[in-house]
C-alpha cells in the first residue's frame, strides 16, 4: 500500500525493511545533482534518467549504451546455504536484460566483487556463474575489480560475506534506439516467463520464508533456499533476434524487475496498459503471500508475479512475435493491450489499477 508516493508502516515490505517510497525520493535526489554535471561540452546523453538504460552518442551514427546492477539481498540467500556458482548469472542478467530495453546489443560487462575475505573457492565459485551468464548473453567479462572491505562486509555467516555489482556496456545505432516513444493504443503487449523470483523482492521472501532448508509441498521437493537462488532468466538472444525481425517492428521493450508491470510505464508513450491475461504465477509467489500475509497489490508492486520481460509490438505483428519469442522462452504469451488511459497498468482479473507513484490498488 502506498500513501503519497510513500509505502505505508502495514507494507509487508516496509515490514521487512525496504520502504520503497523513500528509496524513490532518494534517487531523485541524486538524480537531481548528477543531471547538473557541466563539461563545459554538449552533453552526449541521447535519453533522460529513468530508462532502462543510458545512450550515449559516440558519434552521429552510434551510440554507447551503459547500464549497472547487482544482485541485491538474494547473495545472502546464497552465503547461508554456501552455494555461489549461480548468483554470476543473476548478475549478468540484471545487467544485460535492461541494456537490451534500449535496442541495444550487449557487448561487455564488468564486474565488482567487495569480499570479507578473499576465499578462493568462493570466489571461483562466482566466476562460474558469471561466465555461465555471459555465454547466455553472449558477451565478454574483459576485466573487473576485487576489493577486500572486512570493515564494510560482513557475511551470513561470516567470514562468507560478498556484494556483486557489474557493469555493461553495448552499442546501438542511434536511429534504432528503443524508447516506447512509439507505442500507440491497441498495440500488444507480449510477456515472457520468468523462471522464479529472479533478483528483486528477496528482503520480502526471505522474510516471509526464513527457513531455508524446508521444502514446502508447493514447491515440489525443491527447498526455499534452493527455489530462492533459481537464476535470472537472460532474455538477450530472444529479444535481439526480434528487433532482427524485419516484419516486426519492436515499438517497447520492458525489464520486469521491482515495481513488477509497473515498469511498463518507464516507456516514453503517454499511453496506458490493460494485461488481461498474465502469465502465470509460479507457486512461490503463493506460498510468500499465503506465509506473509501480504495483499495481491502490493505482490504486484513488489515481485516480477510470472513475467519478466515485456516486448510490445503492433498488434498485427503479435502472432509472429509470439511464435518467435516462443522458440526462445516456452510460454511466452500475449498478455494484454495498450490503452489511452495514460499512466495506468490494469490487472482486471486480479482487481488492481495503478500507478508509478500510487502504485497498485484494489478496483
Amino acid at each position: 500500500m502506498r500513501l503519497n508516493g510513500c509505502v505505508s508502516p502495514e507494507s509487508a515490505y516496509a515490514r521487512a525493511g525496504v520502504d520503497t517510497g523513500r528509496s524513490g525520493r532518494a534517487v531523485a535526489g541524486l538524480v537531481g545533482v548528477l543531471s547538473g554535471i557541466d563539461t563545459g561540452r554538449p552533453s552526449r546523453s541521447v535519453l533522460a534518467s529513468g530508462h532502462y538504460a543510458s545512450v550515449l552518442a559516440l558519434d552521429e551514427r552510434t551510440g554507447l549504451a551503459l547500464a549497472t546492477d547487482g544482485v541485491g539481498t538474494k547473495i545472502l540467500v546464497a552465503e547461508a546455504l554456501e552455494r555461489y556458482d549461480t548468483v554470476g548469472i543473476d548478475c549478468v542478467a540484471m545487467n544485460v536484460n535492461d541494456l537490451v530495453c534500449v535496442g541495444a546489443e550487449p557487448i561487455a560487462l564488468l564486474d565488482y566483487i567487495a569480499v570479507e575475505e578473499a576465499d578462493p573457492e568462493m570466489l571461483t565459485a562466482i566466476a562460474e556463474g558469471l561466465r555461465a551468464g555471459a555465454e547466455q548473453a553472449d558477451i565478454e567479462i574483459p576485466g573487473g575489480e576485487l576489493a577486500q572491505v572486512p570493515e564494510l562486509v560482513r557475511g551470513h555467516p561470516s567470514p562468507r560475506g560478498f556484494d556483486l555489482v557489474g557493469t555493461c556496456a553495448g552499442v546501438v545505432d542511434l536511429d534504432s534506439v528503443v524508447t516506447g516513444a512509439s507505442i500507440e493504443p491497441g498495440d500488444a503487449v507480449i510477456g515472457l516467463p520468468a523462471s522464479g523470483i529472479h533478483s528483486n523482492g528477496l528482503t520480502l521472501a526471505r522474510s516471509a520464508l526464513p527457513d531455508l532448508a524446508e521444502t514446502p509441498p508447493e514447491l515440489e521437493g525443491r527447498s526455499v533456499g534452493e527455489e530462492l537462488l533459481v537464476p535470472t532468466t537472460i532474455y538477450v538472444r530472444a529479444v535481439l533476434a526480434l528487433l532482427a525481425e524485419p516484419a516486426i517492428e519492436v515499438r517497447g521493450l520492458a525489464h520486469i524487475t521491482g515495481d513488477g508491470l509497473l515498469n511498463l510505464l518507464r516507456l516514453h508513450a503517454e499511453v496506458g496498459y490493460r494485461i488481461d491475461a498474465p502469465l502465470p504465477a509460479p507457486a512461490i509467489f503463493e506460498l510468500i503471500a499465503k506465509r506473509s500475509g501480504t495483499e495481491a497489490a502490493e505482490l504486484y508492486e513488489v515481485f516480477n508475479m510470472g513475467c519478466g520481460f515485456c516486448c510490445v509490438v503492433p498488434a498485427e505483428a503479435a502472432p509472429g512475435a509470439v511464435g518467435l519469442l516462443e522458440r526462445f522462452h516456452p510460454g511466452a504469451g500475449m498478455i494484454g493491450a495498450v490503452t489511452e488511459e495514460s499512466g495506468l497498468v490494469e490487472l482486471p482479473g486480479r482487481g488492481l489499477a495503478g500507478g508509478r507513484e500510487r502504485g497498485f490498488a484494489p478496483t
